[in-house]
């Protein structure tokens, strides 16, 4: 491959179009940062428990998975542009809903409710935001994909460097406006309205191309066939467990209605795509390929909105926002050099994935052992290198392997991703840092534990309920010098500091997982003689196009 292969692209504003995209995912990550340095005051503030955090932290997950599938199945038909204006639009609401959050005041009753209608205005304001990226990935993603058909896995890799860019930026601002100056928190978070108006400005006026299979007049049903039943039992399954959790609100406290009904929708929209694709199975390398990249959003997103909240926690709130800044640097400059390891080194995507899981897994262990700044930076440059090459890599590996998906599989595997983000790896890690510090502040002082519990029990998923420490108690604790902390009060500081070491070993089960699935994936590309992009002239050679068979079954 040439370097003028590589840096022409398919379109005469390729370029124009990469760097649009990269400024809209970076709005996304500066206001992902910013939100994520923000978790501690609306704690304090609002008197929210960490799992009540982390149901806030989970629908910037949960809203970018509507945005972007909704967005990428309908991209090809009503064009990229359109997208955009409506991602723009939400962005900017996002704001406003958020902004009305308010410090409840008065008696108790009178503070619970306004802690609930604060919880509110959060939650939705959060998932609006998540509805805006994720429109806007559904326009980014596949337009690379598209533009630069040769060199994928490179040119993904430069578009999502802007996350860690706009983690960066979000971080340092949160560092220096709220550490050192304690601006209000919503002076803060409006900063992400500044690279929305230059993404758009951006796309504005520009001509963008259609996918492959759009050009070929591909169906959405046709589109859909390498997805499938399989394909659509993961997304559904995860959907389900989203409704699931936004009509609790809708039923009596305890009662199973609410999962029962989110399980029928997600069966209900598990029915609509058998019969859009005439019920076709679908591709199972592709089922294992959606399975793995909800492990990668767990991993990866899910830690990243919790990861600057356990190192301050574990070190100072200041040497945490230090060490996120620091991670994302590394992200940010390894994300420019997908191309000579791919191509240089030898690796193959699924072998960069494969080693990219190990070193997440070792970084996670490494940071639940951190005493010093000096540590915690060695053992965050491990993890930083690992998850640097996750997300956009399974969006390359997958538009490279299935061609007449166009945009639809690339935004389906986005909001699995986001999906699994939210809603696992988000709440599950907030409450596995409510449940680890409250069995480590329980079993150090009985009595101390009765005092500082939390008012409310964390639950996930089937895991028992479980009762953390008090967000309000903890962060009063925490303000003091600690040369002011009694005895007790390090005790109860000690416990959530616990909590948080032994939340990221369990955390780093997930990238042990996607190693053991990457290492059975190389074995099955080199049993059919190496991994290699395909185009629809390939299927079709096949006679495979509207089969709607597993690809790996046909090329073995």
């Amino acid at each position: 491959m040439t370097s003028a292969t590589i840096t022409a692209g398919a379109a005469p504003n390729a370029h124009r179009l990469l760097w649009a995209g990269f400024t809209a995912i970076l709005a996304a990550g500066v206001g992902f940062a910013i939100r994520g340095g923000i978790l501690d005051n609306w704690g304090r503030e609002f008197g929210f428990t960490n799992a009540q955090l982390g149901v806030i932290g989970g629908a910037g997950f949960t809203g970018f998975c509507f945005g972007i599938i909704i967005g990428g199945v309908i991209a090809d038909k009503i064009g990229y542009g359109k997208l955009v204006v409506a991602a723009f639009a939400f962005h900017v609401l996002s704001a406003f809903v958020t902004f009305a959050a308010v410090t409840p005041t008065g008696d108790a009753t009178a503070i619970a409710a306004g802690q609930a209608t604060a919880f509110n205005f959060l939650f939705w304001g959060t998932f609006i935001f998540a509805i805006a990226n994720g429109t806007l990935e559904a326009v980014a993603n596949p337009l690379v994909a598209t533009v630069f058909p040769n060199d994928r896995t490179h040119y993904l890799n430069i578009l999502h460097a802007s996350w860690p860019a706009g983690m960066i930026i979000g971080a340092a601002a949160g560092w220096v406006l709220d550490d050192m100056f304690n601006v209000p928190w919503k002076y803060q978070l409006a900063l992400f309205l500044l690279p929305t108006l230059v993404y758009g400005l951006m796309f504005l006026g520009q001509a963008m191309p259609k996918s492959e299979a759009s050009k070929q007049g591909l169906s959405l049903g046709e589109m859909l066939k390498d997805v499938g039943l399989l394909g659509g039992l993961v997304v559904c399954y995860l959907l389900s467990l989203f409704f699931g959790d936004v009509l609790k609100p809708l039923f009596a406290e305890d009662s199973p209605m609410a999962g029962y009904v989110g399980y029928g929708i997600g069966g209900a929209l598990l029915i609509a795509v058998g019969v859009i694709t005439k019920f076709s199975l679908g591709s199972f390398l592709l089922f294992v390929l959606f399975v793995t990249h909800a492990l990668v959003g767990a991993v990866e997103l899910g830690t990243d909105g919790w990861i600057q909240n356990i190192t301050g926690n574990i070190l100072t709130s200041q040497e945490g926002k230090i060490l996120f800044v620091f991670t994302s640097a590394v992200m940010f400059a390894l994300r420019f050099c997908a191309h000579f390891i791919e191509k240089q080194m030898g690796l193959s995507p699924v072998g960069i994935l494969l080693v990219c899981s190990i070193l997440a897994f070792i970084g996670l262990n490494l940071t639940s052992r951190v005493d010093s700044f000096t540590m915690a930076l060695l053992a965050l440059t491990v993890y930083g290198f690992g998850k640097t090459f996750f997300w956009p890599t399974m969006l390359a590996v997958t538009s490279d392997r299935f061609p007449r998906t166009g945009a639809v599989a690339i935004s389906i595997m986005g909001g699995i991703g986001m999906l699994s983000a939210g809603l696992m790896g988000s709440q599950g890690l907030g409450y596995a840092k409510d449940r680890f510090a409250g069995e480590a502040l329980k079993a150090e002082k009985p009595a101390l534990f009765e005092e500082y519990q939390a008012s409310k029990e964390s639950k996930f998923l089937f895991f028992p309920a479980a009762k953390g420490i008090d967000g309000q108690k903890l962060g009063a604790i925490q303000e003091k010098k600690p040369d002011q902390r009694t005895e007790d009060d390090k005790i109860v500081v000690a416990a959530s500091i616990a909590g948080d070491r032994k939340t990221l070993v369990a955390d780093s089960a997930i990238p042990a997982t996607m190693a053991a699935i990457y290492l059975c994936l190389m074995i099955y590309f080199k049993s059919i003689g190496g991994y290699r992009p395909l185009t629809l002239k390939d299927l079709s050679s096949k006679d495979n196009v509207h089969t709607g068979t597993d690809l790996g079954t046909a090329e073995s």
